[in-house]
């Protein structure tokens, strides 16, 4: 290891420190070590010469590895895959419109198909990968085949239906921590919306490989791919067209969480204004492209954002003010998981551990798969010595 990367590497485990709001004494609890070892380390003067404890570390900094091992072999820590996650990558591994284009089969009416690509999209809003999976088996390689093998003037309403269906499942591996396979999915999704000549579809599936590369820590491609996506859509949202406006404030949204985990508070908050006119413009009642954009997912993503900022304070007060029932049970828990992460920057372990506890009883599958929640769980452990019954259960069942 060089005295540059020894000095670089401290840097950085001293920065998501901070940005996680944990103290060294904190931090050198969580991974076993003195707090004088972990002063030394941060100040460039020790090594960590052990891939076993940079692993350590970076898992309670929520770090990927190959961030802080630059310079070592990266050795993959290893962890229980969650239920679900497998059998979507083989849904993407199938060779499918390979078998469509050598066999053409019988075309389902659109009324038949329809009502099972809208339940892919329910059951991955409910967080629910196993039911998912099991429908994906079945409806990926039937789409496939219906756009292959219809007629000409079948084949657009086919591809966009085909297009929902692989948003769908880049939503869900993007949140079950797949970034590779969630990318495959978006994409997919995007070049069957272009087939359908659909430029809105088009840009839906811009906005899931947006989560991709936020959910893959790629915070400078999801603001290129959310920043041209909201450009090109420019001039129809300035027309008044809603599922323009839908899109547009949701890649606006993205870009504020971008700017909030690169610490660039105020240019996450301008991206939230706009935002917020954009909601104001549109009203509530809408889930155009399952974007759920509006007024309170706005205000979903300013308590995201004051959270990965350090502004617990307002974090709060924006989370316990906003009307959630117009939305998914997804969004619903993901508030309550932002706003457990509040109550631990401020150290108020028994308010986190009841907000964890409203968002299992929401959506308790996203909650045992979540690593947010696992490392969450993991620092309040480390705060409540003992633990409460609850805290205690609760890392039982997410594995912390």
């Amino acid at each position: 290891m060089s005295t540059e990367y020894q000095r670089a590497l401290g840097r950085r485990i001293a920065q998501e420190r901070k940005r996680r709001g944990l103290s060294q004494t904190e931090l050198a609890r969580l991974v076993d070590r003195s707090v004088a070892w972990i002063s030394q380390v941060e100040r460039g003067v020790r090594k960590v010469d052990r891939m076993s404890v940079l692993e350590k570390v970076a898992e309670t900094l929520d770090v990927p590895l190959s961030e802080l091992a630059a310079e070592a072999p990266v050795i993959a820590a290893t962890t229980e895959e969650a239920p679900g996650t497998a059998g979507l990558r083989l849904v993407l591994s199938g060779a499918h419109s390979l078998q469509a284009m050598l066999h053409a089969t019988p075309v389902p009416a659109t009324a038949e198909l329809k009502p099972r690509v809208d339940h892919a999209w329910e059951l991955a809003h409910a967080s629910r990968y196993v039911e998912l999976t099991d429908l994906l088996r079945g409806l990926v390689p039937m789409l496939e085949n219906a756009v292959r093998s219809a007629p000409p003037e079948r084949q657009p309403e086919l591809f966009e239906l085909l297009a929902v269906t692989y948003q769908a499942c880049s939503a869900a591996l993007a949140k079950l921590g797949e970034p590779e396979a969630a990318w495959i999915a978006a994409d997919r999704a995007i070049g069957a919306a272009e087939r359908a000549g659909d430029p809105l579809m088009m840009a839906a599936g811009a906005f899931r490989l947006g989560f991709v590369f936020l959910g893959a820590r790629h915070f400078d491609q999801a603001e290129e791919t959310a920043r041209t996506a909201a450009e090109a859509l420019w001039f129809l949202t300035d027309q008044g067209k809603p599922e323009a406006m839908s899109l547009w404030g949701g890649l606006t949204l993205q870009r504020a969480v971008a700017a909030s985990r690169l610490n660039q508070a105020d240019t996450a908050y301008q991206h939230l204004a706009r935002a917020r006119e954009m909601a104001g413009r549109l009203g509530d009642g809408r889930n155009d492209y399952n974007t759920e954009f509006g007024p309170a997912n706005v205000a979903l993503h300013e308590v995201a954002v004051a959270v990965e900022v350090g502004d617990a304070g307002h974090a709060l007060r924006v989370g316990s003010a906003v009307d959630t029932s117009t939305l998914s049970g997804e969004r619903r828990a993901r508030l309550n998981i932002d706003l457990a992460r509040a109550h631990a920057q401020r150290r108020q372990v028994d308010e986190a551990v009841a907000a964890l506890l409203t968002a299992e009883a929401i959506t308790p599958e996203q909650i045992h798969n979540h690593r947010v929640v696992r490392q969450l769980v993991s620092d309040l452990l480390a705060m409540q010595d003992p633990a409460s019954s609850d805290l205690r259960g609760l890392a039982d069942r997410v594995g912390a």
